[in-house]
């Protein structure tokens, strides 16, 4: 059967895993898609590959479809979401002396609030890197540092996530936000000992959405549809513990993410070594591909990115609205998946951060549960 080739760009990052699986394990061919993969060396190198049309979709940070198609940045393009590739899977790091300094080794690895007392009481102000100025780690940080009153002092500086272990261990930030393995690549090299997942903030955060064009997703309508599915079954693939081990071998090739399967295979366990000391801490959906409606583009997710990108910046909130609703696309999941038997919410917004824990919710397969998406400062975000 012959296949269309579709170029798609990513970041050497875990929550690429999606995209790496539908190519090497045939997901893709099944939909008759060949699927040319473009690891990409930073997000705005990715971003403007995009827009230029050298690719057709790209694994993206899940504010920046938002932020492109409200024109924030001086850049107006309009990108669909597609669908969510990944939730969670941010770790938050510090430099082993302010670790010392915090005692972060006695501090509960999941109460935010803890530890940002203690990161108040350390002293000093911070610069902190980040992967991409439009990003759900600066969006995080933010929630999270406002949520602590007089909180610390900081800077956020942009650094590409395979260079977050040299930027912290060289001294040119003090603590980062970034996506696996990168925070168990410092930790592991002794240049950071990690300190809260970005789940601890957000229990159930969007971080990467598989986007495309408005324009190639309206003039290919099949070809969009065959790659959502692709992705669909190859993070369904993922989803199941017997597959991390395959999993974290493919992954930590050269061409992919270059990085020891062992390393991998933390999160995805949810056991995260914290320091080179080897301290472990157990965090629940580490990261999560598929499980509670993963991937589904909720539109609530897209408005609650844009009212913190408005409140943030003093951006235009009703436009930041209005490009939230459009850019996420619900009706193109449902179209797409439904007939290949995905089980589908029965709304496509919901009050975020509601669910204290796992609930079944109406479906059209009747078997949906969500799993818990709580902010730590207990807060409900209404999209309405």
């Amino acid at each position: 059967m012959s296949q269309v080739a579709l170029d798609v760009g990513f970041v050497p990052l875990l929550d690429a895993g999606p995209l790496v699986i539908a190519h090497e394990l045939g997901f893709a061919a099944e939909e008759g898609l060949e699927l040319r993969l473009h690891r990409e060396p930073s997000w705005s190198a990715l971003r403007d590959r995009l827009l230029w049309g050298t690719l057709q979709a790209a694994h993206m940070l899940a504010p920046l479809p938002v932020t492109l198609t409200a024109g924030i940045g001086g850049m107006r393009v309009a990108v669909d979401a597609l669908s969510v590739l990944s939730v969670n899977g941010a770790m938050i790091g510090v430099r082993p002396e302010l670790a010392e300094r915090m005692g972060a080794s006695d501090l509960d690895f999941l109460d935010a609030f803890a530890v940002g007392r203690a990161l108040v009481a350390a002293g000093g102000a911070l610069r902190i890197g980040v992967p991409f100025p439009v990003s759900m780690h600066v969006e995080l940080l933010h929630h999270w540092l406002a949520s602590l009153g007089d909180g610390p002092g900081f800077e956020l500086r942009t650094v590409p996530p395979p260079r977050m272990a040299e930027a912290v261990a060289r001294g040119e930030i003090d603590a980062f936000c970034v996506g696996e393995p990168w925070g168990s690549v410092a930790a592991e090299a002794g240049a950071a000992q990690l300190v809260l997942p970005g789940a601890a903030i957000w229990r159930f955060a969007p971080e990467k959405v598989l986007a495309a064009l408005h324009d190639w997703t309206e003039a290919n309508p099949e070809l969009a549809a065959a790659l959502m599915r692709a992705v669909w079954r190859a993070g369904r693939w993922l989803a199941a513990p017997e597959n991390v081990g395959t999993a974290t071998e493919i992954m930590g090739r050269a061409e992919y993410l270059d990085v020891a399967p062992e390393i991998l295979e933390r999160p995805l366990r949810g056991r995260l070594v914290v320091n080179s000391r080897g301290e472990e801490r157990r965090v629940p959906a580490a990261i999560e591909f598929f499980r509670g409606a993963a991937t589904f583009p909720w539109r609530s997710q897209a408005l609650w990115i844009a009212e913190s990108i408005a409140r943030r910046i003093g951006a235009d909130r009703a436009a930041l609205r209005s490009a939230a609703r459009s850019s996420f696309r619900p009706d193109l999941y449902r179209a797409a998946l439904g007939p290949a038997g995905a089980d589908l919410p029965g709304a496509s917004e919901k009050l975020e951060g509601a669910l204290p824990h796992r609930t079944e919710v109406a479906s059209t397969l009747g078997t949906l549960l969500l799993g818990p998406d709580s902010f730590h400062d207990r807060r409900i975000f209404d999209p309405s």
